[in-house]
């Protein structure tokens, strides 16, 4: 039959339909989550979050059953799942350009910045390191228990750093001592975690194999410094060609950064880790290129953060299944793996920040920061699920640990920052604020 055929032509409009019924409620529904959010006093990402779990099972499902399945199940869920991996690709290289490794090399709290990014690190990867072994056979029995424990040890240590700094500017610290203390050492956090999370990918998908995992190594590596020392380079001469005639984002440049972004992330893939490596290995080459960045987020940013984003938000809302967890062992499980993470990583945070000669109240901040996932946290366990390392139960109990992190650090803030003595971290311990 040919593809021309009426029959196909109906079948191809009626998918054309849903999809764009699929996306108007996204999109409407999520800008409605990120106004409610501002007005509780959290971050428009948190309320985004939220909704896009309320619009799958979990509520939407549950309380208008029929209404979900005529709106995502009366067609194929392919083009929500392919447009959610393309806005997750431009996502993270728009979190490659928004890395500032000046604050990684700031001689002002510097020793600060590297313990509390390692406590804030190792803490909570031990404590979900354990949680993963323990519970392993039970809550992910599919998948083997190396595996989903690391996977779980990952999704603890993550900081959200994107939505870190909207909540440094909302609570005015992003230009205090103390919010670039906070910033820099989520920067050294993510940075680590992002290797880490590629780390785990590739130890999945040699299933512990020592020649397949040293070959995928060692393709990671190349493409690293290919990426680094080739086409960083040719990538700052096609920008510097291109902007000659004063504009910072023309049509062509915008086409070539697009390409390039698409390239890295098929080439990430067939080295046998995930496109959104691609995507963010493109945008830190790129993150000094202020003229590019700027204009990136002025015209393009917009659009990634109303469409893409709370379709990637909905699409793991999809997957999120509150009523999965039947039982009051299952919820027991989701509250101890809730209470590891936390304590995990405001406690790890807070006792670094405390040897660094921080008072209790600052360290209570530098906690409550850290303890920040949200997005970030998203990706990863949305990477586990798709390599069938965690199961969705455990996937539910981490989303809703990624949540719980992220909108408790407003109150938790308002809890400390009152607290706050006048000065900023003093010269005791291993601060070193009197250093610019």
């Amino acid at each position: 039959m040919s593809v021309n055929t009426p029959l196909s032509v109906h079948a191809a409009e009626t998918l054309l339909f849903f999809t764009l019924l699929q996306l108007t409620v996204i999109v409407l529904t999520g800008r409605f989550g990120g106004a409610l959010a501002r007005r509780l006093g959290q971050t428009a990402a948190v309320g985004e979050i939220v909704i896009g779990i309320l619009l799958g099972p979990s509520l939407f499902g549950l309380l208008a059953p029929d209404v979900f399945h005529v709106v995502f199940h009366s067609a194929s869920g392919t083009p929500l799942q392919i447009l959610s991996q393309i806005g997750l690709i431009l996502l993270m290289f728009q979190i490659g350009l928004e890395f500032d490794f000046a604050h990684l090399g700031a001689r002002s709290n510097r020793r600060a910045v590297l313990w509390i990014g390692i406590a804030s690190m190792l803490a909570p990867f031990a404590l979900g390191l354990g949680f993963g072994a323990f519970s392993a056979a039970t809550l992910s029995p599919q998948a083997g228990g190396e595996i989903s424990a690391l996977f779980i040890a990952t999704s603890f240590s993550i900081t959200a750093l994107p939505i870190l700094g909207r909540i440094l500017v909302d609570f005015n610290l992003h230009r205090t001592p103390l919010g670039v203390i906070a910033i820099s050492a989520a920067a050294f956090n993510d940075v680590v975690g992002w290797l880490l999370l590629a780390l785990v990918t590739t130890l999945a998908v040699s299933h512990f194999e020592p020649a397949a995992f040293g070959l995928k190594v060692l393709l990671v590596l190349g493409f690293a410094l290919l990426w680094l020392y080739v086409a960083r380079p040719l990538m700052h001469r096609a920008i510097r060609h291109f902007q000659a005639g004063g504009d910072d984002l023309s049509p062509n440049l915008l086409g070539v950064v697009l390409a390039a972004i698409f390239i890295s992330a098929m080439c990430t893939y067939q080295i046998g880790i995930f496109a959104i490596f691609g995507g963010f290995m493109m945008g830190v080459i790129l993150h000094d290129q202020v003229r590019l960045v700027q204009a990136w987020k002025a015209q393009i940013s917009p659009f990634v953060l109303v469409f893409f984003l709370p379709i990637f938000f909905t699409y793991t809302g999809l997957r999120t299944d509150i009523g999965g967890l039947s039982s009051a062992t299952l919820w027991a499980w989701c509250a101890l793996l809730v209470a590891l993470a936390t304590l995990g990583k405001f406690g790890g945070a807070y006792l670094a920040a405390r040897w660094c000669g921080m008072s209790r109240p600052q360290a209570g901040v530098m906690g409550a920061l850290m303890n920040t996932r949200a997005l970030m946290e998203l990706i990863v366990i949305n990477v586990g699920y798709d390599l069938g390392a965690i199961s969705r139960n455990v996937f539910t109990m981490l989303a809703l640990m990624a949540i719980f992190s992220t909108v408790i650090t407003a109150p938790m803030l308002r809890l400390w920052l009152p607290r706050l003595a006048t000065t900023e971290p003093t010269e005791q311990g291993c601060v070193d604020s009197a250093k610019a």
